[in-house]
């Protein structure tokens, strides 16, 4: 059962589920149907493990060779190949036949399904390939948030776009902390990650300082379209800033303990973020 967590990403994939409950409460005219509201959250969240199982599938061999990713159950061989593809091809089919039932349309399903292609088909074998792949990656990423507000009312519109770009550029800085912290992981797997081919990390700071700060003013939309009051937009203001300093620390001296700082950083900002907003609803 471990392994199966393990394939599945389930402690990962507990973003997935508040973004994607987050968009869909965003997006609900008056009451919230709780019911769908889970079904929904269940089913991405089905599909978004399905797309891990395949991912790890793809990447066993690469796993192997990285620290913090060799005890996982396909480089140890401790699920087989036939097993681990009836969990992926079994979990993006039902996540999306949740979808299908108790979404609004079929949007939701389709972007669920776009998330899964891009996660697996594109995003996955260009980490072998191109520093690139971080922000490729980022998109489907991106993705559940607008699932919950397509499965809430059948349509997405600019507030959605937004809540898809905060999304976005949060995971930038995300990503460029573990990638720095783990740098040595990927040159080993041969993966050429920022953090692998900027020897110094100047850029890796730079990028990170810039995506941060290029959050604010997308964080600060959602009030500026009616949805929500002023405390949210002080309080994404507030949130916003303190990201850009701890990023701002991180360029100017990169070490691993400012790394992990800004990881911790984009780790609280994000749920701050979304109940702020959520209190925050008109």
């Amino acid at each position: 059962m471990n392994d199966l967590f393990v394939l599945t990403k389930v402690r990962l994939n507990t973003l997935v589920v508040f973004t994607t409950a987050a968009g869909f409460y965003m997006a609900s005219l008056g009451p919230v149907n709780w019911l769908q509201l889970v079904m929904v959250c269940f089913g991405t969240a089905l599909v978004a493990g399905g797309a891990a199982a395949f991912n790890q599938i793809q990447e066993r061999d690469v796993d192997l060779l990285m620290e913090r990713t060799k005890t996982r159950p396909m480089p140890q061989r401790r699920v087989s190949m036939a097993r681990a593809n009836v969990v992926a091809y079994g979990t993006t089919l039902v996540g999306l036949a949740l979808l299908i039932y108790f979404s609004a349309s079929w949007l939701a399903a389709g972007l669920a399904l776009a998330t899964s292609v891009l996660y697996v088909l594109v995003y996955t074998p260009m980490k072998l390939k191109s520093s690139l792949a971080t922000v490729v990656g980022a998109i489907p990423g991106a993705l559940p948030p607008m699932i919950g507000w397509a499965a809430a009312r059948g349509t997405v519109d600019m507030v959605s776009w937004t809540l898809f770009i905060i999304m976005f550029l949060w995971q930038l800085p995300h990503f460029l902390a573990i990638a720095w912290m783990c740098r040595d992981d990927y040159a080993r797997a041969g993966m050429p990650m920022l953090s692998v081919v900027d020897k110094d990390g100047s850029m890796t700071g730079r990028q990170a300082v810039l995506y941060s700060a290029a959050l604010i003013p997308f964080s600060v939309a959602p009030m500026l379209f009616g949805m929500t009051g002023r405390t949210y937009g002080i309080g994404a203001l507030v949130l916003g800033l303190t990201l850009v300093a701890v990023a701002t620390g991180f360029a100017f001296q990169r070490s691993r303990d400012n790394a992990r700082m800004l990881f911790l950083a984009t780790i609280v900002y994000l749920p701050l973020l979304l109940i702020l907003m959520a209190f925050g609803r008109r």
